[in-house]
């Protein structure tokens, strides 16, 4: 009997009891607005939440690096359409080489060429970039050609204001300028004026743009000097254009070579 009175009892309580448990949560709830069931649910979901936002970092980081190789190819297009139109308005057609190669401690020296005598390149052919001069090969393989750079300190080569035609010779500095030492001791020249190979040029054909005087030092000896800058970016040059060298350079007797001026070594 008892045992039956205390199970209807216990029967009857704990309805009782689990209703007012739910009521109690139900009004936790809207006191706190749901916050303690919210901590709970982002307690249990964190992780998935950590590798989404991991994902995300990812794919926003590749997106950054598609992004930049776009811009990219995008500038090496324009360049290399600008070359391709430098190309078209030049007489005969070139070859249009990209650098594949330049050493940091000969920077202002040469650069190696991605094209080679598989592509009909030979020694002593122009090389022509955005801009004017760059300078000529002087070797070949295959693939690569070699291109000693005006901008050399031992490269020389003849040259004339296109203003006045007055004539010189220029010799690199190891970097983006040069020096134009003038045949005459008077010559006409000014800051400004247009700088291009000369007939005295041997390895050259004359018209080619080089640069421009940026400095007159009239009181140099034993001749005038002009500081020249070139026209071509030697220190970002990416492509560059090979032309047929057509002139020949003609042998020199004893008496020829010991009238005509010194030129070094690297003359051109």
């Amino acid at each position: 009997m008892l045992k039956n009175t205390f199970r209807k009892w216990w029967d009857l309580r704990l309805p009782i009891a689990l209703l007012g448990l739910a009521v109690t949560a139900a009004w936790g709830v809207r006191q706190t607005q749901g916050a303690a069931v919210f901590e709970v649910y982002n307690w249990v979901t964190r992780p998935f939440h950590a590798n989404g936002s991991g994902q995300e970092e990812l794919i926003s980081a590749r997106t950054q690096e598609l992004q930049a190789q776009v811009l990219e190819l995008e500038n090496q297009n324009q360049k290399l359409k600008e070359l391709l139109g430098y190309v078209s308005a030049k007489k005969p057609a070139g070859i249009v080489a990209p650098i594949v190669g330049r050493s940091a401690d000969h920077w202002w020296q040469q650069v190696t060429l991605g094209r080679g005598s598989n592509d009909g390149i030979k020694t002593d052919f122009t090389v022509m970039g955005p801009g004017g001069l760059v300078g000529r090969v002087v070797s070949v393989t295959p693939n690569t050609s070699l291109v000693l750079l005006v901008s050399d300190a031992t490269s020389q080569l003849g040259v004339g204001i296109t203003r006045s035609r007055h004539m010189g010779f220029m010799r690199g500095k190891g970097g983006n300028q040069a020096v134009m030492e003038f045949f005459e001791n008077v010559p006409n020249v000014k800051p400004g004026d247009v700088v291009s190979t000369s007939s005295y040029s041997q390895l050259f054909p004359p018209g080619l743009p080089v640069g421009k005087v940026v400095s007159v030092d009239m009181n140099k000896t034993p001749a005038p000097e002009a500081v020249v800058e070139f026209s071509a970016p030697m220190s970002a040059l990416e492509w560059a254009v090979v032309y047929p060298h057509s002139k020949q350079v003609e042998p020199k007797d004893s008496s020829s070579q010991s009238s005509a001026p010194s030129e070094g070594t690297q003359q051109q």
